[in-house]
């Protein structure tokens, strides 16, 4: 940390600096420079509110330190919209979430909890925002006009606020989004600067349309006459709510016929069109939101796919790497229903394994230094064998009763994972 202040302080100058050099230091250590800088920005913001108050003469109180989200269930993307717009001066706050009539305190779970429905019912299809690609099993911003892009700003700070608060997101992006998301990796202070955009290439749109791109690479290596057998202009067409649009790729680009001479170029602006230009106001939107939250030189250290990994963590679920680092409450790793469990869990499908994880710490990804990251706990719990599991995703911590056998585990810990939303029972 001091090395990344000296590099923040005197910036250009000669002084040396492995900060200058950020292709030496790796993703944990610049994850801890991230968390780090975040914290102090917190403590820095929370400050500034308690002397804001006394200055005022007014008693302070302890939410004023945190960023508190209150959200109703049955309203949870508007409720999430308007609490965030509200209280935008205090994103860089700590965040607390609570559900509207739900007695959970928020230690760590709900927040979690509240990032993944959320995240699950922005990416769902039927709300239109982004599109789902089958064959890259990824999503992409709709280029569909609207109105309004306060949601594509309220997905982007939410990106924000989960590396701020070093939550994992299970959201699908391909690499090239985290490219845009960098360009530039700090916002301009001309407001009519392009943000954003970048140099995209054929690669980039194989990792999200690869039925498409493999069209386009198909018409550059064309042996035949171009013009004459495909018959295309420097147009393009698009759907958008059952109406089909056309877009010139450039100026007359209906009276210009694709040729083998400039179809390199055509293939260029068919790129750039779909990945820059018919979505950049949704983009553009995104990317202040994920910057109103994330803004920091730290971002300067790091490459598109470490944000990546930053934001969604590793999908890799290693559980032999979770049982050598799990750490017991009341139990011994030799105990009979310890061994049981992880000869259970070990058989799971890669589906249950996954529940599991995210029963038990709120989330079914692996952050960036791996399962022994997680600090992953089980405790026992002097209840009776009747009872399910109980999850503490707050402090990652599995209660597990003491079952007689394999069978009796299994069946308890598969309808506990599989019934794990909602924090209390009535």
């Amino acid at each position: 940390m001091e090395e990344y202040h000296n590099w923040q302080c005197y910036g250009n100058s000669h002084r040396f600096s492995f900060c200058q050099y950020p292709f030496i230091i790796s993703i944990a250590a610049k994850k801890v420079i991230i968390q780090r800088d975040s914290e102090q920005q917190m403590i820095s913001i929370a400050r500034q509110s308690l002397v804001d108050k006394v200055s005022r003469r007014q008693k302070p109180d302890m939410n004023m330190l945190f960023l508190n989200v209150k959200v109703r269930r049955t309203h949870l993307v508007s409720d999430s919209l308007d609490e965030l717009a509200r209280k935008r001066a205090d994103l860089k706050k700590k965040l607390k979430v609570t559900f509207v009539g739900e007695a959970g305190l928020d230690m760590g779970g709900l927040t979690k909890e509240w990032f993944l429905l959320l995240i699950r019912q922005i990416f769902h299809p039927d709300y239109g925002m982004f599109t789902y690609h089958k064959d890259s099993h990824c999503h992409w911003f709709s280029s569909f006009k609207c109105d309004n892009y306060s949601e594509f700003r309220l997905v982007g700070a939410l990106m924000g606020l989960a590396v701020y608060n070093s939550i994992t997101l299970d959201i699908r992006f391909p690499p090239c989004c985290y490219k845009k998301l960098l360009s530039p990796p700090i916002v301009p202070c001309d407001h009519n600067t392009l943000v954003g955009i970048c140099d995209v290439t054929l690669d980039d749109l194989f990792q999200i349309m690869p039925e498409l791109a493999h069209g386009l690479s198909e018409l550059l290596s064309y042996e035949g006459n171009v013009e004459e057998d495909f018959y295309s202009t420097f147009q393009v067409f698009q759907e958008e709510f059952g109406v089909i649009k056309s877009y010139n790729l450039k100026p007359n680009g209906d009276k210009i016929p694709v040729t083998n001479q400039n179809r390199k170029e055509y293939v260029q602006l068919y790129v750039d069109f779909l990945l820059n230009k018919s979505i950049y106001k949704q983009f553009a939107a995104f990317y202040y939101g994920f910057h109103s939250v994330c803004a920091s030189y730290a971002l300067l250290l790091l490459r598109p796919e470490e944000v990546e990994i930053l934001v969604c963590g590793s999908p890799e679920l290693d559980m032999s790497a979770l049982q050598r680092s799990t750490q017991y409450e009341g139990y011994q790793k030799t105990d009979l229903t310890i061994r049981y469990f992880w000869d259970v869990v070990l058989g799971f499908s890669l589906d249950l394994q996954k529940k599991l994880l995210h029963f038990a710490t709120g989330s079914d990804r692996v952050p960036v230094g791996g399962m022994a990251d997680l600090n992953f706990k089980i405790s026992k719990s002097d209840t009776s064998t009747n009872w399910l599991p109980v999850a503490h995703t707050c402090f990652n911590q599995l209660c597990l009763p003491p079952y007689k056998n394999k069978k009796e585990l299994k069946q308890k810990l598969i309808i506990g994972i599989s019934n794990a939303e909602g924090f209390g029972l009535e």
